[in-house]
């Protein structure tokens, strides 16, 4: 979302101070999101990340679906071996399809449009005194 706002190139040093994440997290979500084409890298020392044309009309559901690499929601397994109710559970399921649903609601927005506007600087304001009617 930070990328949507930015005309020039940000470094992922830049990124990680301006969302108040980790740089080593920052680096590995853009590595992420270059292989799914929703950024542009620029290598060297004038180098820096900017988003996609991709980037600027992917939905969050489609995004949220390539980052969530679980199979299930629910674990079924604990230190003693599988649960007992595996094969006649519902749970698992039903998960999926609550996930789905998320997801499909998350199909409408897009990016892009999730970032606030880009901030006007300050408004000067000139007050006056009205001048009596003469």
């Amino acid at each position: 979302m930070l990328l949507t706002q930015e005309p020039d190139l940000l470094t992922s040093r830049v990124i990680s101070e301006r969302v108040g994440t980790p740089y080593n997290h920052v680096s590995k979500a853009i590595i992420r999101v270059r292989e799914l084409g929703l950024v542009e890298v620029e290598r060297g020392r004038n180098g820096g990340v900017r988003i996609s044309a991709a980037g600027r009309t992917a939905t969050v559901g489609w995004l949220m679906r390539r980052l969530d690499d679980r199979l299930d929601l629910a674990s079924c397994e604990t230190h003693a071996g599988p649960c007992p109710l595996l094969l006649g559970c519902g749970l698992r399921g039903a998960l999926r399809q609550a996930r789905e649903a998320f997801y499909s609601e998350l199909d409408a927005r897009v990016i892009a449009d999730l970032a606030p506007g880009r901030r006007a600087g300050p408004v000067p304001v000139t007050l006056s005194r009205s001048q009596p009617a003469t």
